[in-house]
Order: C-alpha cells, then structure tokens, then sequence
C-alpha cells in the first residue's frame, strides 16, 4: 500500500469518528423521543454545544472529558462510541479494497464506493440498535426503514453501474424471475395490509401497549416483559397472523400469474434483465427473507411459549440487514446470532448468572460476522443446497 492509500484510510478513520458523534446523539435522542431537528445541547446544563464540541477525539484533551459550559463530565462511552465507528469504517474499507477477503468486491471507483457506503450505514445501524437494545431493550424501527431504504435505491444502482463493464457480482442482491415475482407479490401484500391496517380493517398487535409502557427513556426494570400478565400473546400473534396473511396470498398468486400466463412470463423475463428491476426486486427479496425468518420465530415462540418471544425491532432489523446483504447472508445471520445466544446462556448458566440479554446485539455481531466471512458463508451454502438437491432428487 502507498502512502496515498494509507492517507485515505486515515481519512475513513477521521470521518468515521464524526458519524460516530452523530450516532451517539442518535442513541441518546431515539429512545428517549427527544427531536432529532433540535439543536444538540448537553444533557447535563441543556446548554446548546458548539460544532467543535462534537469532535470528541480531536478536543478530548483539552476539554479533559467535560462540558464547555457547565464542565460536567461527558461519558467516556461517547467517546468509545465515537473511536469504534472510525476504526470499524477503516477496517472495513480495508478489508473490502485492500485485501482478497471479498473476492467479488467491485472496484473502489467502479461503483465499490456506493456499496461500501450502504454497509457502513448498516453498520452504523448496527452500533446504534445495539447499544440502544442494551439499555433500553427496544431498537428503534426509523433507523432500519433508513438502511432498507438505502440498500432498496443504493444496490439498484451499483448493479446498473456494475453491469455497464461486466456481469453483476452476487455481492449484490439480485432477483431472478422466480425470486423477483416472490418479491413483487410480498410487496404489494405488503401495501396492502399497511392499508387495512390504517383503516382499522386490521388490529394492530399490542395496541394497549402504550398505557402500559414507561416514560420515554426509562430502561426497564426487570426485562422487556415485565407486563407479560396485561396480554393474551397468543391472541396478540393471531392479529399478527392476520397482518400477514394478504402478503402470503398476493405472493403466491402474483407468482402463479407471472410463472402460468406465457405472455407476462415472457415480458417478465426480459423486464428482469435490467440491472436496476433486478437489483430493486433482489433487495426487497432479501428484506422479505429477513423479516420472515425472525418474524416466523416470533410469532412460533409466542405461540408455544404464550409469552412475547421476540420483538417486532428485531424483525425490521433483520429485514434492513437482508436488504443490504441479500437472502441467503441473513439465514446465516440468524443462525450464528442464535449460536451466539446459546453459548453466552450456557456461560452464563455454568456461573449460575440469571441475566437476561436482549438478541439484538447477537444478530449484530451475526450479521457482522457474515459481511467478514462472506465468500466462505456462500461457498457453504452452495454445498448445502446441492447436498439437499441430491437428497430429495431435484
């Protein structure tokens, strides 16, 4: 490496620090529903911060950890908050452009920038769902509807971009006519049932919720579940069952139509070679899938357990986290997210620590885990999928 791409590393790890700054207002404002358009002011005095206050790792030192104004002590999570985001942005930029550890990765200038700059943003998601579901045992669900909708435009994009010089790599979510007719179905399902829903045509699920929860920013005291006796779950997850069944029924029969009538096969076909409908339907896909797998565990745990299992944070998590990174990534996400689970709760259970930890830190680091691993996660489930080809004769 020369010395300009050491420079411009240095210069990731200093932006990084400045996100960082940012998600720390973030994860001080979301889950106490403090006005993200109000100017930032220290909690402590209220006193609006200058521009500079915000550069913690460059003014640390001469403000020695405290307030300009009322010099109370700034926590010191803040500012490993801050340091973290810079070394993960310029570790991953390293790790994307500067080894062989993605081996599809497109170049830096040849639309590699558009998709480095959809994983930090899942990434910066990623510290903040974390660190807010620690504390708070809520993730809030506006910053995953941001990192869908950055993956939903953003990967389109890089697809059309990448496929101007070559083929498109499978680092890049995209549907074939099979998986884009899923898609297409889901998604008018979807709007469908947001529909009914705000017509009242549908219940929403834990609608008295609100009377029961404590005051914004008040972390809970004994769990996420405390009011667990104020509901039916089962009955709660039937309205959920209700909620999806339109995506169910328009997902199938949006497929039978495209797979069935000859013509609209055709056209679907041909409309599917476009990099831009192929790279959209594919990170929809990828959403579909996300939210599926968590949101089939949720509604399956309530069931058999008759207490809420999983929260509907972690369902759109996994949702934004299988539109950046495709369908396949996010099974395997889950699953380590669960391994991850596991190990911790028998450590914890040979020391005889009854804590109870919220999952969305696990399907952070899952999901960490497969963006660094992920030629290795695909070379896996190419043998998986052909091992169960076999079995059953396909």
């Amino acid at each position: 490496m020369s010395i300009q791409d050491w420079a411009i590393i240095a210069c990731v790890f200093l932006a990084g620090c400045g996100i960082g700054s940012v998600l720390n207002i973030l994860i001080y404002r979301l889950p106490r529903d403090i006005s993200l358009i109000s100017p930032a002011a220290c909690p402590a005095c209220a006193k609006a911060m200058r521009l500079r206050d915000h550069a913690g790792l460059l003014f640390w030192p001469k403000r020695k950890g405290k307030c300009c104004n009322c010099k109370a002590s700034v926590s010191h999570s803040s500012m490993a908050i801050e340091v973290f985001t810079g070394a993960a942005f310029a570790s991953l930029f390293f790790y994307y452009f500067h080894t062989n550890g993605i081996q599809e990765m497109p170049d830096l200038l040849n639309m590699g920038w558009l998709v480095y700059l959809v994983h930090i943003i899942l990434l910066s998601v990623l510290i903040i769902s974390t660190v807010i579901d620690l504390e708070f045992w809520i993730i809030p669900l506006s910053v995953c509807w941001f990192v869908t909708g950055a993956a939903i435009i953003g990967m389109p994009v890089a697809a059309a971009g990448v496929a101007v010089q070559g083929s498109i790599p499978s680092l890049i979510p995209t549907a074939n006519p099979v998986t884009g007719a899923l898609a297409l179905g889901s998604l008018l399902g979807l709007a469908l049932s947001l529909g009914l829903l705000a017509t009242g045509k549908i219940k929403r699920s834990y609608e008295s919720d609100q009377a029961t929860e404590s005051s914004p920013g008040t972390p809970p005291e004994s769990g996420p579940f405390e009011d667990d006796r104020e509901f039916n779950h089962r009955k709660e997850m039937c309205r959920e069952l209700w909620f999806l069944a339109p995506v169910v029924v328009l997902t199938l029969t949006v497929y039978w139509l495209i797979q069935s009538v000859s013509p609209v096969t055709a056209w679907w076909g041909s409309l599917l070679t476009k990099p831009l409908v192929s790279g959209a339907l594919g990170s929809v896909w990828g959403y579909v899938i996300g939210c599926a797998v968590i949101w089939g565990i949720r509604i399956m745990g309530t069931l058999g357990f008759g207490r809420e299992a999983m929260g509907l944070g972690d369902v759109h998590l996994m949702g934004a986290v299988g539109a950046v990174i495709g369908p396949t990534l996010v099974c395997a996400a889950t699953i380590l997210a669960c391994i991850y689970g596991a190990v911790l709760g028998m450590v914890l259970l040979l020391f005889r620590r009854n804590r109870a930890f919220p999952f969305g830190p696990y399907l952070a680091i899952g999901t960490v885990t497969v963006m660094i691993l992920r030629d290795w996660f695909m070379i896996k489930a190419v043998d998986f999928i052909a091992a169960w080809s076999v079995l059953l004769g396909i």
